[in-house]
């Protein structure tokens, strides 16, 4: 995906029933003016980052990450290697970081568009995450193995998740997560 399809992509995304997204998309159609460099973890004060929730088979659950480091329940996701999109992060991430094979992408449009604050590690200064969210489907067999950079992983329910105390746009995710799961079922009845 070159940067012009990625704009595009942004562009195209219908938010008139997601508003609280898109100072987001703004912002990342700023960033990507830098061209190339946004996508590199050494570009400050932001760059792009992506991010996957992954859900049960049956969309009942999500598999969270008990972050080490922000010490915070979250998705998987993280820095774009050289030459990755921001899709191909998420897809990355969330193997790694779960240790699940074979997860399925619900939609190659992104679910959830997110800036946040980063604080200041001794490695790198305050910044802005510019995050691009995906929902992947685990296989109903899968199996998860926590990475170093987590203290656990855990299945939670839809309720679990929401009860959860986090940042407004992860509880944003959640939430759109929710009433997806909500739509799903009462089409099914």
């Amino acid at each position: 995906m070159t940067l012009a399809d990625f704009r595009d992509q942004l562009l195209a995304l219908d938010l008139s029933e997601r508003p609280e997204e898109k100072p987001h998309r703004v912002a990342m159609l700023d960033l990507l003016a830098l061209g190339t460099e946004s996508f590199s973890r050494t570009c400050f004060p932001a760059h792009f980052t992506g991010s996957a929730l992954v859900v049960s088979a049956d969309g009942t659950k999500a598999l969270l990450n008990h972050h080490r480091k922000l010490e915070r329940w979250l998705q998987f996701g993280g820095h774009c290697d050289a030459g990755e999109t921001v899709l191909q992060t998420a897809q990355r991430e969330a193997f790694e970081e779960s240790g699940i094979e074979g997860l399925i992408l619900a939609s190659a449009r992104p679910f959830d568009l997110d800036v946040h604050l980063i604080p200041k590690s001794p490695s790198e200064p305050e910044h802005f995450h510019y995050d691009v969210r995906y929902v992947l489907i685990a296989p109903e067999t899968a199996q998860f193995k926590a990475s170093a950079e987590s203290i656990q992983l855990k299945w939670f329910s839809t309720a679990e998740a929401t009860a959860l105390n986090c940042d407004a746009g992860f509880r944003r995710l959640l939430n759109k997560w929710t009433a997806l799961l909500s739509r799903r079922n009462n089409h099914a009845t």
